[in-house]
């Protein structure tokens, strides 16, 4: 009997997207194969796959391409039948909003923060920090204040999907941030970089080569 392939991520370590992937399949309990990319001479087959060139990619046995972080997170929890409500807690409209601010307005100015020399003319370093707190930060520090998880009392998707890019905005200034009057937010975000999930997701992984990637 012949055994199906394994699915292969196309992926990129420090990417909060790709990131946001490797979580999802390593909670689902999903083995997968791994192509860690060079930015700079991106595979041909992952190009093949998937024209616009940004990862994650996930290519399926069934030869179905995934090509957007979230489809990832949505497929690695709901092929597994998401038996434990990852998917499910992540539904709710605060954490829906959430999300929608993370991958809108929040990675807006989180880019203009990170790399201001990318974006000259758009407003101020300073500017963009002070919009990302108030567009994101500040509303994930009050839901999480209550629960310390967006699925509640447990995690779930969307705790997945936004700490990445958290995790980026706070490494920027770490003085800086540490300062923040946002203990929920802070205590969250220590609590998924010393998470065994988070560690195994960050696996440093050979480049231009398929790989398969360890589980939690």
């Amino acid at each position: 009997m012949t055994t199906a392939p394994a699915p292969l991520l196309y992926t990129y370590r420090r990417c909060p997207y790709a990131m946001r992937a490797r979580l999802a399949l390593l909670q689902a309990g999903v083995a997968f194969d791994a192509f860690e990319i060079v930015l700079r001479d991106k595979p041909a087959d992952m190009l093949a796959l998937s024209p616009k060139g940004t990862v994650p990619v996930l290519r399926l046995p069934e030869a179905e391409v995934l090509e957007q972080s979230l489809d990832i997170v949505r497929w690695a929890f709901l092929e597994t039948g998401d038996t434990e409500g990852w998917w499910a807690r992540g539904q709710s409209a605060a954490n829906l909003a959430l999300l929608a601010a993370c991958d809108g307005g929040f990675k807006h100015h989180l880019d203009r923060y990170k790399y201001p020399e990318r974006f000259d003319g758009v407003g101020s370093k300073a500017h963009h920090r002070e919009q990302a707190v108030d567009v994101l930060l500040k509303p994930l520090d009050t839901q999480l204040q209550s629960t310390g998880q967006l699925g509640g009392h447990a995690p779930c998707a969307t705790d997945i999907a936004i700490f990445p890019f958290v995790r980026q905005f706070a490494a920027v200034e770490p003085g800086w941030f540490e300062q923040l009057p946002l203990p929920a937010l802070k205590g969250w975000l220590g609590g998924w970089l010393s998470h065994a999930l988070f560690n195994t997701a960050m696996t440093q992984l050979p480049a231009n080569r398929t790989t398969a990637f360890p589980t939690v």
